[in-house]
């Protein structure tokens, strides 16, 4: 006899095949003499951390994220400490087997007098696929952030998938910005003058805190605005600055930020 099908309940939560949950975690901690430890450096495939002498990277351990994955990434950076976390090359975000969409959870607190440079490479969305990055971020009074989101609508000669960012950051208790980004390489609103206009690549840099200080200069004041590039200063100790590029590299040089956050 054949079984009859089954219709999942109302509000059960769609499982993609071959989804991959994963998690990694960083905590650092001031030591003596001013140097930074990493009491908590734990990683899941595909989520591999490496630690080396300039910054913790964050090594693709598989192909993806794809379709229907859901990783998260968890980040403390103590008083007093120092963290600058990257990338070791840019995401490839593709398509899944049931059309679902992957999903990269970014959860960030910095105490006071601690600093933080998140400065991962783009996120690419091949065609077909659709991918979200959420970020939270919550600062004390007197922490420091540099934060930096790059995405790219399609590898070479594609149109690229769907994408969505959401960025969340409090300072001292208070909202300091709450910021989301929704585009598709196949949606002519997103494709057209209100949003990309015309673009593949789109971007932000936040610097807070104490990163802002960076803001005074040339680079990320007022007089660097152009008609591909947004700077503006946040309700708060605060610099937001978007930009739209035809590429990754010129995407990058748009962004600018300070030093340590152009490599």
């Amino acid at each position: 006899m054949t079984p009859l099908a089954t219709t999942p309940p109302l509000g059960a939560v769609t499982r993609a095949r071959n989804q991959i949950v994963a998690a990694a975690s960083i905590a650092a901690v001031a030591g003596p003499g001013g140097v930074t430890r990493l009491p908590v450096l734990a990683s899941q495939v595909p989520l591999v951390l490496r630690r080396t002498p300039s910054a913790v990277y964050l090594v693709g351990g598989a192909a993806g994220p794809i379709g229907g994955d859901s990783l998260a990434l968890g980040i403390t950076v103590g008083p007093g400490a120092f963290l600058r976390v990257r990338s070791a090359a840019a995401s490839i975000a593709l398509p899944g087997l049931d059309g679902l969409e992957s999903v990269l959870r970014v959860s960030v607190s910095v105490a006071a007098g601690g600093r933080l440079e998140y400065l991962p490479e783009p996120v690419v969305v091949s065609k077909g696929a659709r991918h979200a990055t959420l970020v939270s971020v919550t600062l004390a009074a007197g922490a420091s952030l540099v934060l930096r989101d790059e995405l790219l609508l399609g590898r070479h000669g594609e149109a690229g998938g769907a994408a969505r960012t959401v960025l969340r950051a409090d300072y001292a208790g208070r909202p300091l910005l709450r910021q989301s980004v929704e585009v598709s390489g196949s949606d002519p609103v997103a494709l057209g003058p209100a949003v990309l206009s015309g673009h593949r690549a789109v971007g932000s840099l936040l610097l807070a805190g104490g990163a802002a200080a960076y803001g005074g200069g040339a680079e990320c004041g007022a007089s660097g605005a152009t008609p591909e590039r947004a700077v503006m200063p946040l309700a708060g100790p605060g610099i937001l600055v978007t930009a739209l590029a035809d590429d990754a590299i010129a995407l990058r040089r748009l962004l600018g930020g300070p030093s340590g956050a152009q490599a």
